[in-house]
Parts: C-alpha cells; structure tokens; sequence
C-alpha cells in the first residue's frame, strides 16, 4: 500500500459538510488511518465549510495516502477569489488556525478553474525519521541525536502522540483493537514509565545505563524497567540477553522484599520473581527511586546460576542512583514540557475562539475543541432572559450516534444551573426508551461547566465519555478553563450580535421610508454601510415632498444627500436631527439656503456634541413645457453634483460652498439646473469618490467623470448599479466608508 487516492465531490449545501466528514473518516478507517482520523475529519469539516461560505460552489475532497504522509485537499470551483489570511486580512478563512494547528503543512494552489486548500498529517507508524511539531514546541520523531526513535516492542507499548503532546498507550498484541480512550492528560504528576519513555533524555540515559552496567558488572545482559501506574512493569532499555523479552505481568507488588524496602538484591536462581520473567537463572538488581516512590530497577542477567556477588549489588546501587537522579530530571523535563503544551493548547484555544463573533460558530468551535481532545462528545447549552436553558449544540466523535445523543440530551432536561464544574447525572432522568434507543452513551459519565462571563452565568458545557473511560484530573482542569475562556467568547458574539441588530434598526431608522413618485422624473438610490453592520455610518440621504397645492398635489420635492464626520452613536446623533430637521423646515416652505442656514445653527447649537456636515440640499420642480425639471441645489461641503448629457458629455453643476457646523453667518446660495429630458444628475457621497485601490482613489483625475460618461442612454437604475458596481470592483478590499448616492433622470 504504497499510494492509494480517493475523492468524491459534494453540492454547494450545509449538509455537505457532514458527507465529507464521512467521506474523510470511512477513507481513512479503509487505509487503516483511525489514529488521525480525527484531526483529519476536524481539518476537512473547516474546510468544506469556507468552500460554501466563501466560494459558494460545488467542492471535491481528495485523500492521498503516500510513504511518509497523509494529504488531504478540498477544492472548490472560485479560483478567482484569493484566502484571506488569519491575522492578516480576517473578513474570511476563519476556519484556517485551526488547520494550522491540525495539520503538518497547508498551503493553496490553484490551476485555470478550481482552487484547492489542502493539508497533511503524518501518516502512523510512518518510521522514514520525519520529525513533527507538537503543540508545546515539542518534536517527535528522532531523537536528539539524528538516530530514529524506537518502537518499544521489548515492553509491548509504544507512546503515541494525541494533539496536546500527551501520550496514550497502543497495545502492541496482534489483533487487539486500538484503544480510543484519552490517555491521562497534562496536569498530572504520576510516576509511571509512559512518560519517561516520552523523553528522548531519559530514554538515551537508560540506553547508556544498561550498556554501563555490562560493562562494569560483565554481565551478558541489563535492563531498565519502569513502573506503571497500576504497579506493572514495563521494559525501558534493554542490551544484550535482556533484549526482546516480554516481562509477561510482573508488578512491584511480585517484588521480594529488598526491592520494596528500596536495597539492592542479588538472586542466585530463576526462582526470584525478576530473573523468571527475564528468562535468567541469576541477577543483580537495585531500585530506581524517586521522592521516595519506587519509578523501576535496575537489573543485570546471566544465564550461568550464582553469577553475582553481594558486592555486585552495591556496584549496581549505585548505579542505579545516579541513573535515577538523570531520570527525575528528565521526568520533570517531560513534565514541564506536558504543561507546555497544556498552555499552548489553551492559547490556541483563546485565538481560535477570539477570531469569529458569530454566537453559533464560536459554540460549534468550543464543542469541536473538547471532542475527541478530553471528551468522547460535548454539548453546549445557553441561557436566554427569563428562560430555561437551551440546547444550542451537540457534538459527538461518532456522528452516527450525534442525533441520538441530541435526542437523549433533550429529554433529559435542562442543564444544571450550577455555579461550579462537577458531575451531572442528567442522563439518567430521561425516559427509559430513551435511553434504550442510545445504547451505552446513556451510561457516560457526563461533567457539567458553567459559562460564567462578567458575573452571569450564561450557559453551561456538558462534556461525556464511556462509563469505563474515567475523566482524568488534568482532562477535567483543561475543560473548566476552557469553559472560562469559552464563556467570554460566546458573551462577546452574543454582545456583538445585539449590537449589530440595534445599530442596523438605528441604520434603518435614519433612511426615509420610501422614494416618492415625481412626474418627468426618474429616481434611483443606493446605500450601502461600511463593515459589518456593527457601527451606524454618517452618510444619509432623502428625497421627499417639499410642498403642496391647496387641492393636495405636490408641487415641488426635496432631495438631500449628507456626510456627517465620523461614525457610531454621535455621528447618528447629527444624521437623524440633520435628516428630520430638512423635511420640517422644508415643510415651512423655506428655501433652500435658509434651511442650510437653520441647520447650520442647529449643528453649533450642539456645541461639543455636534459634528461637521457636509450637505447637498436641493429643490425640484416640474417645467410647464413637461420637457424635464428645474433644480435649485446648494451644496455645502460636499463632493459636487455631475450633470451628464446625452451625448456622454460631463459637468459639475454647482460650486462649493462652506461645510455646516463650522461658521456662523455663512449666507449661502443656490445654483439652477436645468435637466432636461434624457440628462442625469448623480450626486454622491465622498465614500464613492474616495474608495481605495492602493495609493489611488476612484475620483483621481476624473475617475467618475469617465464612469459617469460611460452610461449616456442608460436609465436612472441602470446609472446608479454600474455606479456601484464600479466601486465594489475599483479596489480588492472592502470599503471603510459608507456609500450612498442618488440619481436623478429627466424623463
């Protein structure tokens, strides 16, 4: 099986996210590939994800497995549109850090149609010496010295690395499924063997060790063997007639007495317990100790009965205590180095869920950051006002059994308003065919954490795993400060979502309520904010009815269009009494420059509160000849009105005047358009003439005029969506600024 290749393609659908992960997991459990199926199906559900977000096209995952290597792409069908960088430009490709975190490698390529993200993970087993970052900085791979690490078949256990730098245990006997439960995570001080056998340091002084001990005892072979945690005995190093020798069950508990009392022994015979499982008829042993706990021995073998002497055990001694103060600094080295990647990956965590403000993703990303890393699966609840919890959402390391654990988690209630993490026995209340239906998971044993953020509680994390897979200490200390972390994340997108929806309510209170019919005329409008809908903008516009005949027709209307400096609530403060303020003087049929007058003096009114205006106030009325309208317009401050001819030929059509809210006494003037039948006047806020492209903006050296020029014959809407179109497409950012701008075509 040196390369095999797989793919399918998926629709431009949310539920195709779910058939690639599939697709992924059952490619991976065919190639024998369970050990990173995980992390692989985690990678591609991002992925996918963006496919359909940002591309919004069909998408094809592929999967190659190669010698040393596992890759995997998704390929959409938007070769035009480039990823945006995580950190750099974070309008999109929010699903990235967490490739960076999964993955060995990722990149982009592209060809003449698609472009495809893919990533690579190391292939298991994989024994070509390549060397992989762990999270905590930590390489695993080759050793320090360039030589390839060892597969501890001597001991029948190899370390096998999840994604925080802990090891877990694999069974080496034929046949034995893979064990898929957490190992004992970060955080924990035990004295087992697993973790010195994860140290390169400590592996390399057992090596030198027993090389040591043949030769300064001259025996035929020596080992180290390492204490588990259940009291077994595992083999460290082995040279010589030590080497692939299965210890079968010995424990300390089988020891002899010296060996508990921590001296060192020597056996004449094969019936001491060591020598037996050692397959020799005599030895020498000593104890490796650690802050008083029994960490393994030190042993030498012979196959000859009454090999050793007394005073080959106090040689071995001490041996055996210098080799157990170089194993205690590596254990502790080891252990620092666990604790490293416990905080490296709760800081990934942190900059994972500090990149969205989308209240559903960031919950989908804390239960993918719990599952498989510390729990089976996880569900996240929330708290609304004045309401019981929420199931907001589940999720499972088997997806086949996520909508029977949504199921059993629905009828079990609400979560447990707690104020501190502890167990949860939920399950158990739900309806017994419920829990029939859901097999085992109705057994799991289930923590609870409370999402506390600015002193509420505002949800709670459940997290579960297999009732005989225990929750370690440090698997339960990660998640409650993951709970922690995770309970600010959701309180900000929860805070930013009620945000966005009162400033798009404060946005839409500010527009008029409608464009009103005026004969010979055509209208046509654009707005469009700047961001996210998060900040209420500054720019306005209006066009209403400025006066009547005593029988009830309009006789004249009112357009404006305005930019107040600055955004957020005072510069809404100056566009709603600007906006409100026109149609009342207007209503007393003032002209125009007495309106601008009052209005300025309004805005000095305001004093500290008040902001700069730029304004283009205008009145339209009918000809008696119906052959177009008559405007007489002011603009004060503001970018000034283009006039299009039908023959393509633009003007400005009114002169500057000073902006409001500076001066007092400014006496303004109005300039008359006559717009005739197939002329256009466009007037525009400065969020058009200043959009960016670099160093250049779209009105350097009449860069409307030209746009303008272009839509001689063209009707009112036609001119303002080309208008608009030619400003989303003159730069490959976003806009920063508001756009708005109003047509008006004499028909």
């Amino acid at each position: 099986m040196d390369r095999q290749t797989a793919s399918a393609t998926f629709p431009s659908a949310a539920p195709a996210v779910a058939d690639a992960r599939r697709f992924v997991r059952k490619v991976l459990a065919d190639w024998g590939m369970d050990e990173v199926a995980d992390d692989a199906v985690l990678a591609t559900s991002e992925l996918a994800t963006n496919a359909i977000a940002y591309a919004g096209t069909s998408f094809e995952v592929s999967c190659r497995l190669e010698a040393g290597e596992i890759k995997i792409e998704v390929r959409d069908r938007h070769p035009t549109r480039g990823i945006d960088m995580p950190g750099v430009t974070a309008t999109s490709g929010r699903g990235l850090p967490s490739i960076a975190r999964l993955a060995a490698s990722w990149g982009v390529s592209y060809d003449r149609r698609t472009k495809g993200v893919w990533f690579r993970l190391p292939r298991p087993g994989a024994t070509d010496g390549a060397v992989t970052a762990s999270p905590a900085g930590e390489a695993t791979g080759a050793a320090p010295s360039g030589k390839p690490s060892r597969d501890r078949k001597a001991g029948r256990e190899r370390t096998v690395r999840d994604g925080m730098g802990e090891a877990g245990r694999e069974s080496a006997d034929a046949g034995h499924a893979r064990d898929k439960r957490i190992g004992d995570g970060v955080g924990d001080l035990p004295a087992a063997g697993d973790r010195l056998l994860r140290s390169p340091t400590a592996v390399e002084s057992m090596e030198d060790g027993v090389a040591g001990v043949r030769e300064v005892l001259g025996a035929e072979g020596a080992a180290v063997l390492l204490t588990e945690r259940d009291g077994r005995l595992i083999m460290g190093a082995s040279a010589g007639t030590a080497t692939d020798v299965s210890l079968g069950e010995l424990s300390v508990a089988g020891l002899g007495p010296a060996a508990r009392a921590g001296s060192a022994w020597v056996a004449s015979d094969a019936s001491d317990p060591t020598a037996a499982a050692l397959q020799a008829r005599s030895l020498a042993a000593a104890p490796l100790e650690s802050q008083g706990r029994l960490t393994g021995l030190l042993v030498a073998v012979s196959s000859v009965s009454g090999r050793f002497a007394e005073a080959d055990g106090v040689r071995l001694g001490r041996l055996a205590d210098e080799m157990s103060l170089s194993l205690e600094k590596a254990r502790v080295g080891e252990l620092e180095r666990s604790w490293r990647g416990w905080l490296s990956f709760v800081a990934e965590a942190s900059d994972l869920l500090a990149g969205t403000l989308d209240q559903e993703r960031t919950m989908a990303l804390v239960a993918q950051l719990v599952v498989p890393r510390l729990a089976t699966w996880c569900a996240v609840y929330t708290v609304g006002e004045s309401e019981p919890d929420r199931l907001a959402y589940v999720w499972h390391a088997d997806e086949t059994r996520a909508d029977g654990l949504r199921e059993l988690l629905e009828h079990a209630g609400a979560a447990p308003p707690m104020d501190v993490p502890g167990p949860w026995n939920g399950l158990a209340t739900a309806p017994r065919e419920i829990r029939a239906a859901v097999g085992d998971t109705a057994a799991d044993q289930v923590y609870a954490f409370p999402l506390i953020a600015r002193g509420r509680r505002i949800g709670t994390i459940v997290i579960g795993r297999p009732a005989d897979d225990r929750f370690p200490r440090s698997a339960i200390e990660l998640a409650e400060e993951l709970s922690r972390r995770a309970a600010l994340a959701v309180d900000n997108a929860r805070l930013f979502s009620a945000q966005t929806a009162m400033s798009s309510a404060l946005q839409r209170s500010l527009l008029p309520p409608g464009i009103p019919e005026i004969p010979g005329l055509e209208v046509a409008v654009v707005y469009e904010p700047a961001g996210e809908g998060s900040e209420v903008g500054g720019d306005f516009y209006d066009v209403f009815e400025g006066g009547r005949r005593p029988g009830g027709a309009a006789t004249a209307w009112r357009f404006a269009i305005g930019d107040v400096c600055g955004t957020g609530p005072e510069a809404a403060a100056v566009t709603g009494l600007a906006r409100h303020a026109l149609r009342i003087l207007a209503a007393e049929d003032m002209s125009v420059p007495a309106v601008l007058n009052r209005l300025n003096r309004l805005i000095l009114g305001e004093g500290e509160r008040g902001r700069l205006l730029t304004l283009l106030h205008g009145e339209i009325a009918a000809r008696r000849r119906s052959d177009g309208v008559t405007i007489r317009l002011t603009s004060a401050g503001h970018p000034p009105p283009l006039l299009l001819a039908p023959d393509g030929k633009v003007r400005e059509a009114a002169s500057p005047q000073p902006l409001l809210g500076v001066f007092d006494g400014v006496e303004f003037h109005t300039d008359t358009v006559q717009l005739r039948r197939g002329e256009v006047l466009l007037c525009v806020t400065d969020g058009v003439t200043e959009r960016r492209s670099g160093g250049r903006l779209l009105g350097d050296g009449h860069g409307l005029e030209n746009l303008l020029a272009d839509c001689a014959g063209l009707s009112a809407g036609a001119v303002a969506a080309r208008i608009q179109r030619a400003v989303r497409d003159f730069g490959p950012e976003p806009s920063n600024d508001d756009i708005a701008l109003i047509v008006l075509r004499a028909s």
